[in-house]
């Protein structure tokens, strides 16, 4: 499962860009760990109600799976994009004032999405909303470090990674709660309205109890070319992956992948001249070069983009192809999902003996569950036992990868560097999880298309061959380790 949080996915809390230890008591500041906490939970529930609810948008609005595609990825487009400027935004202005601004921008949008009349709108207001989550939960870490000591400080952060365990199960559960819901016929519309009075209400509060105090002294720049040498880069590999196959791959799509290669090759030369002239690059070189860091880069990308996958595909299928309802399907989801959150939690504490072990173990366990997944729903039906086991495998299989491989990355990292190792890390988790909808979405609907069956076997054979390619990468992320370690 993932989330929303400058982290990424997991229960693991990583360090907040410009930390200052701020004088505070043993109990803290309890109404601000409340306010930041539910504006982290409100983030997450987005993401996965909406991934709940893509079956009725896409019904509702006529929407095409090119544009369902981009309903569900454009937030993190803007959210990956923008995380590492909103981080250092609030290194500049102070990290209240960067939460409040970046909350009312994502309530702001979570009205214009819920009122859009149609799919591009949709998709432009999404893009507004994940520029609010760029800016509002890089600071939620930031605030915690600085407003809590000792035992308050273990507490707090003890709070933080049960939302995250548990924010990923409630946001299924409630997003087909609204949907089956249809509240006076409003149909998908309630899933982005909801934010709005939460928000209002955090706005209020958190005008309260936030500090408004200034940054931490640390004037970095803010590095416009590099966001925006970045930003195009990842459109011109975005667009052209979810309209391509719908339009039968015109010679433009090409292009568009190729000069995405280019500007991207562009954007690590322009970072590391920065860096050379003393500049403060969005991606400092220096990071990349750490040992271990090439690794889990890589490993995080993998992880998150089967984690995009299966959860934008199952729910297309189950909802699509078996007919469920958005409140079953939701349900669906909740053993993967406590599965990750249980054993994001634990990991630590299992034989010294198994740490080094677990990543690898965790991508083989995630590419036979996800294959398992496929093979138990090939037949059109509801998998039985076999579906059942492979979900939790797929919990598991999931946060092993991921966890261990996020911890040990910013554990190794000098301190001086770790904001920017969570900012790199962060962000390469959330195009993980883009890579993931848009590459393997685009997969399942041109298998949709080709295949002429009745529409339940179609949607299955199509999962079918998803989940095994999902299950290839999976076993890139196993094996990786000795390729890299050997190089």
């Amino acid at each position: 499962m993932t989330t929303t949080t400058p982290a990424g996915t997991g229960s693991e809390p990583a360090p907040s860009p410009a930390i200052s230890e701020t004088p505070g008591t043993d109990n803290g500041p309890r109404p601000l760990l409340a306010v930041v906490l539910a504006a982290m939970f409100m983030a997450m529930l987005d993401v996965f109600i909406v991934n709940v609810a893509a079956p009725t948008i896409g019904s509702e609005l006529h929407a095409s799976g090119a544009e369902l595609q981009l309903v569900v990825a454009g937030y993190t487009i803007t959210y990956a994009v923008l995380l590492i400027t909103g981080a250092r935004l609030g290194d500049r202005f102070g990290p209240g004032r960067a939460h409040l601004a970046g909350m009312a921008l994502f309530t702001a949008a979570s009205l214009a999405c819920g009122l859009a009349q149609g799919a591009t709108e949709l998709i432009v207001f999404r893009l507004v909303q994940g520029a609010g989550s760029a800016l509002m939960i890089p600071q939620v870490l930031s605030l915690i470090q600085r407003n809590f000591v000792g035992e308050a400080r273990v507490k707090a952060l003890g709070a933080y990674s049960a939302v995250l365990a548990v924010g990923a199960a409630a946001g299924q559960v409630f997003g087909g709660v609204l949907v089956s819901a249809d509240l006076f016929g409003t149909g998908w519309r309630p899933v982005f309205l909801v934010n709005v009075p939460v928000g209002v209400v955090l706005l209020v509060v958190g005008g309260r109890v936030l500090p408004r105090g200034g940054g931490s002294g640390r004037r970095r720049g803010l590095d416009l070319p590099g966001l925006v040498l970045l930003g195009t880069a990842v459109s011109l590999f975005t667009v052209p992956l979810v309209l391509g196959q719908e339009q039968d791959w015109p010679l433009w799509s090409w292009l568009s992948l190729a000069a995405a290669v280019v500007l991207f090759a562009v954007f690590c030369r322009f970072e590391s001249r920065l860096a050379r002239r003393g500049g403060d690059p969005l991606i400092a070189p220096r990071v990349l070069r750490h040992p271990g860091m090439g690794l889990a880069v890589l490993r995080i990308m993998a992880v998150m983009a089967v984690n995009g996958g299966f959860l934008f595909l199952l729910t297309l299928h189950l909802q699509g192809g078996l007919g469920y309802s958005a409140l079953r399907s939701g349900l669906t989801f909740v053993p993967t999902a406590v599965a990750f959150g249980v054993v994001g939690l634990t990991w630590r504490n299992w034989p010294a003996v198994w740490q080094r072990a677990l990543a690898p173990a965790g991508f083989a366990l995630t590419a036979l569950a996800v294959a398992g997944t496929g093979l138990a729903l090939k037949g059109g039906g509801e998998g039985g036992a076999l579906a059942h086991a492979s979900y939790v495998g797929v919990g598991v299989g999931l946060a092993l990868a991921f966890s261990p491989t996020l911890t040990r990355a910013l554990a190794t990292v000098r301190p001086e560097d770790a904001a920017d190792a969570s900012g790199l890390l962060a962000t390469v988790t959330q195009l993980g999880q883009l890579t993931g909808v848009a590459v393997f979405g685009t997969l399942f609907f041109n298998r949709l298309e080709s295949l002429g069956a009745p529409e339940a076997y179609t949607s299955a054979e199509a999962l079918l061959a998803c989940m095994f390619a999902l299950a290839g990468t999976a076993a890139v992320g196993a094996v990786s380790g000795l390729v890299l370690r050997r190089r």
